[in-house]
């Protein structure tokens, strides 16, 4: 098999690391998504929670903390910033998502991985998405709440996730223009989405 780097984006509640597991199952690759954080705790030393959280809970107050850098006092009469901790976070999972995507073909689930590597010509950029209502349900089981309160969750992690690939990217969350293939697992399924992902691969000339 050629190499091939897949990095899947995806909508809350879509069942994107599913869908990851399985095609990585099925084409014999490595499928990284927490590992990509534990591997980022060990090199930081920052927390495996607080890696997670970052790209959910991306708020206004994280952006403008981060674009306009940390102020800490003067040096030698001039103003000195330190880059922020979410800056770092950010350049070392990428980091091992480059060292990943270069050992050999796999799957990556989230981090930006599809923009981290929009330049690798092996990588095929996948985003997986959902109707709303069954990401409101899968939102009501897993956090075992009402449906206006995985309503408002749901829009919290969008938001969130929104707010974060715009910060570090530049570039709309979910755009089709970023990605080589979008598929809807409310109309294909877990299976038939990595079907219909397997296709496109033969279809493009990436899987013989």
């Amino acid at each position: 098999m050629k190499k091939i780097v897949i990095a899947i984006s995806r909508s809350y509640g879509s069942g994107g690391t599913a869908v990851g597991r399985k095609l990585a199952a099925q084409l014999g690759v490595p499928f990284y998504e927490k590992e990509v954080i534990t591997m980022a705790a060990d090199k930081s030393g920052l927390s495996s929670d607080y890696l997670e959280k970052l790209e959910t809970n991306a708020s206004k107050s994280f952006l403008y903390n981060l674009v306009s850098m940390s102020y800490s006092g003067t040096s030698m009469g001039m103003p000195h910033y330190e880059v922020p901790i979410t800056y770092t976070a950010y350049a070392i999972q990428s980091e091992i998502i480059r060292e990943l995507a270069a050992h050999g073909s796999c799957v990556i689930v989230g981090r930006c991985s599809e923009h981290v590597l929009k330049d690798d010509p092996n990588c095929v950029k996948v985003f997986i998405y959902a109707d709303k209502e069954d990401r409101i349900a899968y939102t009501m089981d897993a956090y075992n709440v009402d449906r206006k309160e995985a309503e408002s969750k749901l829009a919290k992690i969008d938001k969130g996730r929104s707010n974060y690939y715009k910060t570090y990217t530049g570039e709309t969350w979910g755009s089709p223009y970023d990605h080589d293939i979008c598929v809807n697992t409310s109309q294909c399924g877990v299976d038939g989405t990595v079907d219909t992902i397997i296709a496109y691969l033969k279809a493009a000339g990436r899987l013989e």
